[in-house]
């Protein structure tokens, strides 16, 4: 009996061992994780800030790490819209902007999720039952494929959504042109693993309010709608 009970008690201490093992691995994986993304963030920012063509572009480009993984948000400002207006036919500097960043995701082997965001004006135009739903999807579909044409592995697109004005950056101006964005998130695994699981990820709305404060853009103004 003695025996029997200090095998079990030998037992628990090496399946004890054997979890907080598990547990640092997990969290030394999720820390090189962070640390790559990290270095995504930095080496496309360097990209925005040596590219002639991007850098006029850089308040446009938001950049930071939330709970899901790297996002890069990019956004309208008053008087240079992303897209046409009420339309998904994305401007030149548009097109140039995502392809530069299409080149340089593939640095990681992290996947990717889209969102279109629009601001809350309601659609006009268009075929009956159209509106900021389908528009925020069919300007997400765009950007994927800008990003494809850029040079990004089509394998590494994970979700491409479309979410209308349900998520805004600007909760206190919902008009405002800076609501009227593309969220483009680098997954870290955590996220992924919740997708492939149905499990949903955390919010991507996540750390808008204190990176919104940080920025203070002052080019968010009303527009039309989308």
């Amino acid at each position: 009996m003695t025996r029997q009970a200090g095998q079990v008690k030998k037992g628990d201490v090496q399946a004890k061992k054997s979890t907080s093992f598990s547990k640092e691995a997990q969290a030394e994986s999720r820390r090189q994780e962070k640390q790559k993304l990290e270095a995504l963030k930095a080496d496309i920012e360097k990209m925005i800030q040596q590219s002639p063509q991007l850098a006029q572009f850089k308040k446009q480009m938001l950049l930071d790490i939330t709970s899901e993984g790297l996002r890069i948000q990019i956004v309208d400002e008053q008087n240079r819209p992303m897209f046409d207006s009420s339309s998904s036919d994305l401007k030149p500097y548009t097109r140039e902007i995502l392809r530069q960043i299409g080149k340089s995701l593939n640095g990681v082997t992290n996947r990717i999720s889209l969102a279109g965001h629009t601001d809350a004006a309601q659609f006009s135009g268009g075929e009956k039952g159209f509106s900021n739903w389908e528009l925020s999807a069919n300007r997400a579909n765009a950007s994927r494929r800008e990003l494809i044409t850029g040079g990004l592995n089509d394998a590494k697109i994970m979700r491409v959504v479309g979410l209308a004005s349900t998520v805004l950056f600007d909760k206190n101006d919902p008009l405002s042109s800076i609501n009227r964005r593309i969220s483009i998130v680098v997954l870290n695994q955590k996220t992924e693993q919740a997708i492939l699981n149905e499990e949903g990820p955390e919010s991507e709305v996540d750390g808008d309010e204190g990176l919104q404060e940080a920025l203070k853009l002052p080019g968010a103004g009303k527009g039309t709608a989308g």
